[in-house]
């Protein structure tokens, strides 16, 4: 709504609503809108402080992931370094440096421990039988990074392992792989079934003699895959115990790519999902565009505030993720209350603050609405009416009395002006009853002179016409007679025009006759017969056919009338062609002319025929409705304005009538007017009696 539509609206109310509004605007609009405002910057603050919290535990945990990781690269090179494992190697005894390695291998936590030979072969190694060492002493157990030349790097380093390569590595450790995948919502399409792949924090170191050369290859690492301890040690860093109020759960996670490897998530009850998969959009975040992914996310079976944070090789190449993250229900569940009762408070304090304002309000509108009231009261009559005694002694109670002051001066006043009126008004309707008598004699008088000025006007326009076309008329006749009998035979081929000749002449004949019945009604009178209506409309077609070839107007015709109608068919014909004429002439540009007859049957039980004759232009004005059948009343600067009258007295003399009006208020889609003859199948009783 526009502004001067809010003003207009405003100056209309009263001032009840007026004063409401005022008190209630601040209450209903501007409270509601601190509201919302504090409701909003208090839920966006709380996910704020939700998310840098779950931020600061991806880096302890992270923090302790790396940590772990550097220490299996300084356990793996101390135990290169170590005096024993020297004299270990040292020793004939292939057991005894089994032995070394599996202690080492428990001392420092690893899952297995490899000796090389420089060529790449396996010496020893923690996960042998130490009964089988010495069988197995000759055994090719190579590794391809470990050939003669090659420089593997000396820290510990995140690797992923085909099945084979765990298989060479660690063979006790192939029972942690083969992880069998399980459906879960929201994860990228994929057709693996099983993850075989391996996990592994895996470290390399030289064994070196006393001047620095290499005596054999040290590898030894931590396998990730369905590392329980690993997991749940990360877990209680960054989740100890009581850390998350509201009941809220820590959880911690590595991936293989998109797949939970080691976890504390559960599946349900005791099961971990190990094996389940992150969803679309954290791995499209994490593993294809290598961001941090700090928000909500559904995990497994709920929502978690969750932190993602991808996992490179050596290479640099994303293999894995990790994952801390707590239950977001909680919290969300603590959210929502506070802001409950946020808006709670809000909606008490409102209450009251409103039921007050409206306490104070009323006792300024009462008042006035009263006085209104009374005014209103005084308006519709009762001059008795009064505001009376107010409890208020304010500007409103003294301008109450005030009021009722004036209405006792001015029901005095009243009572003087009535009297005064009536006097005058009875001196008044007598002068008027004498100035109505006069007028109407006026009136009458008036209209006779005008009927009779019309009257004469029709006889001198009758007595020229008659005088002067019937001469005329009686020489075409008399030629055209002279003409047949001269030619005699030879006037054959013109016989149809010869003939059409008589006929107009026999209508002009009429057409005088006419005007001449019209001066003096009760000498002429027109020959009654049975005459189809459709008949009498193709005739008067074409003898307007002329008219039609000069415009661009298309006749449709639907004729459907079966019924005769008693009249005079020259007279029905002279009717027809006037009003063809109008709509010919309505249409200057062009259009169509419709031509339409139905049998009907009037309110009084008499068959008949309705003829309209309906064009497409301008249509009729109201002005023009209301004069259109009076005599000399045209629109058109050339007409003389009898032709409507003189129709309309032609289909009258036969108990018909004449209707005009707009196509469009009759129901009809287009535009225009529309001309209806109504005539009837008996003569009525005038046409019936004359000869």
């Amino acid at each position: 709504m526009s502004t001067q539509g809010l003003r207009l609206r405003w100056q209309h109310l009263s001032v009840r609503h007026k004063l409401m509004a005022l008190s209630l605007l601040p209450l209903l609009v501007v409270l509601p809108l601190l509201v919302a405002a504090l409701v909003l910057w208090g839920s966006s603050a709380y996910d704020r402080l939700l998310i840098t919290k779950v931020r600061s535990d991806l880096a302890v945990a992270r923090g302790y992931f790396d940590q772990v990781l550097a220490e299996v690269g300084t356990g793996t090179q101390a135990l290169a370094n170590s005096h024993t494992l020297h004299l270990a190697l040292a020793a004939p005894q292939p057991a005894a440096l089994q032995r070394e390695l599996a202690k080492a291998r428990q001392r420092l936590g690893f899952d297995f421990v490899n000796l090389y030979t420089l060529d790449g072969q396996l010496l020893s190694a923690s996960w042998q039988d130490p009964a089988s060492t010495v069988a197995n002493a000759g055994a090719r157990m190579t590794w391809p990074d470990l050939a003669p030349g090659s420089n593997p790097a000396p820290s510990a380093q995140l690797q992923l392992l085909s099945h084979a390569n765990l298989l060479a590595l660690a063979p006790h450790l192939t029972a942690r792989l083969n992880i069998a995948l399980i459906p879960t919502q929201g994860a990228a399409p994929s057709s693996r079934s099983v993850e075989d792949q391996a996990l592994v924090m895996l470290a390399n170191h030289a064994v070196t003699d006393a001047q620095g050369r290499p005596l054999a290859w040290l590898r030894a690492g931590v396998l990730l895959n369905q590392n329980l301890a690993l997991i749940d040690h990360i877990n209680h860093i960054v989740y100890p115990e009581g850390s998350l109020p509201l009941g809220s759960v820590g959880t911690a996670t590595l991936f293989l790519d998109d797949v939970r490897v080691t976890t504390n998530v559960r599946l349900f009850q005791d099961r971990r999902a190990i094996g389940t998969r992150v969803s679309k959009a954290v791995r499209e975040a994490v593993l294809v565009r290598g961001e941090t992914w700090l928000d909500r996310a559904f995990v497994v079976n709920d929502w978690y505030v969750s932190a993602y944070e991808p996992l490179h090789n050596d290479q640099g190449a994303r293999i894995g993720m990790l994952y801390v993250g707590y239950l977001e229900t909680p919290f969300r569940q603590t959210k929502y209350g506070m802001l409950a009762l946020i808006v709670g408070i809000f909606a008490v304090a409102m209450v009251l603050a409103a039921w007050l304002s409206l306490r104070w309000a009323r006792s300024i509108f009462q008042p006035v609405e009263l006085m209104n009231r009374t005014m209103q009261q005084v308006q519709d009559g009762n001059a008795a009416a009064r505001v009376g005694p107010l409890a208020q002694q304010d500007e409103l109670g003294a301008l109450a009395s005030h009021l009722d002051q004036l209405l006792l001066a001015v029901d005095d006043k009243t009572r003087t002006l009535q009297r005064w009126g009536q006097e005058l008004d009875a001196k008044v309707t007598e002068r008027t009853r004498a100035l109505a008598e006069s007028h109407q004699s006026l009136k009458q008088a008036q209209t006779q002179l005008v009927k009779s000025e019309k009257l004469a006007a029709i006889g001198q326009l009758t007595a020229s016409v008659a005088h002067e076309i019937n001469n005329p008329i009686a020489v075409m006749q008399g030629n055209l007679d002279l003409v047949r009998e001269t030619l005699g035979q030879q006037a054959l081929p013109v016989a149809p025009e010869l003939k059409l000749m008589d006929q107009q002449i026999e209508r002009m004949r009429l057409i005088v006759t006419q005007l001449l019945q019209y001066a003096r009604p009760n000498d002429y009178a027109g020959y009654v017969e049975a005459v189809d209506v459709n008949d009498a409309l193709a005739s008067s077609l074409v003898l307007v056919e002329h008219l039609l070839n000069r415009t661009h107007i298309r006749v449709q015709r639907q004729w459907q009338a079966s019924r005769l109608v008693h009249i005079n068919r020259q007279e029905l014909q002279q009717v027809l062609i006037n009003l063809m004429v109008n709509a010919i002439q309505a249409m200057p540009e062009g259009g169509e002319l419709l031509l339409r007859t139905t049998d009907q049957t009037d309110a009084q039980g008499q068959a008949g025929v309705r003829i309209e004759v309906c064009d497409t232009g301008a249509g009729l004005s109201q002005a023009n409705l209301a004069r259109l059948f009076s005599p000399f009343y045209t629109t058109k600067n050339d007409g003389n304005g009898l032709g409507l009258w003189i129709s309309l007295g032609l289909v009258e003399r036969y108990g018909g009538s004449i209707r005009a009006g707009n196509r469009r208020d009759q129901g009809e889609d287009s535009p225009g007017a529309v001309f209806a003859v109504e005539l009837l199948c008996e003569p009525s009783d005038e046409a019936a009696s004359q000869p």
